[in-house]
């Protein structure tokens, strides 16, 4: 009894310890993000938000999700860009951390990404300062470089005002 099997190289084969981990992609600017799947709980249209006397400029106001208050972050803001046009529509990412919900507003939301371990990067050193802050490396995708955003650095804002 003979059996055709192809070889294996180390070409197609993923090494052993390799494991993957999803990411939801979004957009600020030109730049691609990936927030990590698990920390998502939502994702929306523009959103009506009220605004916040005396909070950081990166606190856009809060807004009502299902009968909770979720604050709104401008990550826009938080990174240092310009503001984009009033009339321009946006997108909020909710995730959780610390048991509160923030929405992340953004410029774009794309698609689930499943990525590998062994394609993550640390951060090249012309990467600007405001982004290595609040993120944790990067993927080199086919067309684009993909930054992983740490979530509880982006939303670190005690570190913010001290600065």
């Amino acid at each position: 009894m003979s059996t055709n099997t192809l070889p294996v190289t180390t070409k197609n084969r993923l090494p052993a310890t390799t494991e993957a981990r999803q990411f939801v992609s979004i957009t600020i600017g030109k730049q691609s993000f990936g927030i990590p799947v698990l920390l998502v709980h939502d994702v929306l249209g523009p959103q009506r938000i009220t605004r916040i006397p005396l909070a950081p400029k990166e606190v856009a106001g809060s807004l009502n999700l299902r009968g909770r208050i979720v604050t709104a972050i401008q990550v826009r803001s938080r990174l240092g860009l310009d503001p984009l046009p009033a009339d321009a529509e946006t997108m909020s990412v909710v995730v959780e951390h610390q048991g509160e919900l923030y929405s992340l507003i953004v410029d774009g939301v794309g698609e689930v990404l499943t990525l590998y371990d062994h394609d993550f990067e640390s951060h090249p050193p012309t990467m600007s300062t405001r982004v290595r802050e609040v993120s944790s490396g990067i993927y080199r995708l086919k067309d684009a470089l993909l930054v992983v955003l740490d979530v509880p650095s982006l939303l670190d804002f005690v570190r913010v005002e001290a600065a």
